[in-house]
């Protein structure tokens, strides 16, 4: 387990001040792609659209219930990632409008 290549993680910033998020996420990020570990993939749940969109390559977007993906987001931009980019912001944005279920 020191070592996997697959990382699930579930609301794993949730308690977290919004500093300290942003640190964790980079942190991960820095780790995911390092190539100093054998992680290849890692499954995140969070509730939070603009985390999910700066940490992500995919975006999936469930419906609460029954649970089902009701779109998807690709997120085709270089790291690092700040919310100052206007086409990070627009890939936020309508990961929202799937979030609400809005076109």
């Amino acid at each position: 387990m020191s070592d996997p290549d697959l990382l699930l993680l579930d609301e794993p910033f949730g308690a977290l001040d919004e500093l300290t998020r942003e640190r964790l996420n980079e942190e991960l990020i820095g780790i995911w792609h390092s190539g100093a570990t054998r992680l290849r993939t890692v499954v995140m749940v969070t509730h939070s659209v603009p985390e999910a969109v700066t940490l992500s390559d995919r975006v999936c977007v469930l419906a609460p219930r029954p649970a089902r993906i009701v779109g998807t987001v690709a997120v085709d931009l270089p790291y690092p990632r700040r919310l100052n980019n206007i086409a990070l912001v627009r890939l936020i944005e309508r990961t929202r409008e799937l979030v609400l279920g809005t076109p």
